[in-house]
């Protein structure tokens, strides 16, 4: 597959798993009331599944590896990603004084490009 494709398809997935994430944080900040830590993190959670196997089937076509190979190796990814992006979020709100919903929507971005770059390079690689 062209890389080109590869990454059209990681933002499509990507996409879904923001709204996915962005829908928990707005529901569980406005609606219930939560933290936006908390907020964070079941966001995240919520789109972690999601994630894998868009990833897996789709978007790196791993159809051959081995669950118990990705699976630990995803949530490493996850792992990295997520504390690149929980990090940038406080520096965002806490030292920067950034806007909560808004350094919510920046951290996509964090978890986007080391996310897809982890996958790539080390869960769905084609070395089995």
């Amino acid at each position: 597959m062209k890389e080109s494709v590869r990454i059209f398809r990681f933002i499509i997935v990507g996409t879904l798993n923001a709204l996915i994430t962005a829908l928990v944080i707005w529901v569980l900040m406005k609606g219930v009331g939560c933290n936006y830590l908390w907020s964070n993190i079941a966001g995240y959670v919520a789109a972690l599944v999601n994630n894998f196997f868009w990833s897996k089937y789709w978007i790196f076509s791993s159809r051959n590896g081995k669950f118990e190979r990705e699976v630990p190796l995803f949530l490493v990814a996850f792992g990295c990603a997520y504390g690149l992006q929980f990090l940038s979020l406080l520096l965002m709100v806490e030292i920067g004084d950034m806007n909560e919903y808004l350094a919510q929507f920046l951290g996509l971005f964090v978890y986007g490009a080391v996310n897809f770059t982890m996958n790539k390079r080390l869960t769905f690689t084609r070395k089995q």
